[in-house]
């Protein structure tokens, strides 16, 4: 039995405050890579996924994610990095690849040292005019759907205390 992978499965959390530091290009090749390995519907690959780093896209996908909100806040608490996963037209399991891609991806993020956190809200944020003008400016096909997002960097603190596992959270027959 891998204990390693089983300490990652166990012991990752969401972070939500991060240190202003960008994070190494080693270290996001990881959690990306990590990614691109996981498991998607008939092998398609039906995923893009997009690392925001500079500052200027950093700051325009988080006030984005607060218009959709609703909220003037900062839904991606300060991350340096921002990890947008999409699915393509060629996703045949739709929500599910991009969920698989963003497991690794938390996963990794944790074995290698850094902190992540899920957000939510990715797909109506690209579906606003700023969206998809920001796809635009990347030069992503609008015809990309949000699936979900990430915030990535290193912790500013310690990572929360996991919960008690709940009873009957698992049944055996």
């Amino acid at each position: 039995m891998k204990q390693e992978a089983l300490e990652v499965l166990k012991n990752r959390r969401a972070i939500r405050k991060y240190k202003k530091e960008q994070i190494t290009p080693e270290e996001l090749q990881v959690v990306l890579e990590a990614g691109t390995f996981a498991p998607t519907g008939a092998g398609t690959q039906g995923v893009q996924i997009v690392a925001v780093q500079t500052p200027e896209y950093v700051a325009r996908v988080d006030a984005l994610n607060a218009k959709v909100l609703g909220k003037d806040t900062h839904p991606y608490y300060g991350a340096p990095t921002i990890v947008l996963v999409f699915e393509t037209e060629n996703c045949k399991t739709h929500e599910l690849d991009g969920a698989a891609v963003c497991t690794n991806m938390l996963n990794a993020a944790y074995a290698a040292g850094l902190g992540s956190c899920w957000i939510h809200r990715c797909k109506q944020m690209f579906e606003l005019e700023e969206g998809k003008a920001l796809l635009a400016e990347w030069g992503l096909p609008e015809t990309l759907t949000g699936v979900a997002s990430l915030a990535l960097g290193y912790a500013d603190g310690e990572a929360p205390v996991p919960k008690p596992r709940r009873e009957g959270y698992i049944v055996i027959k």
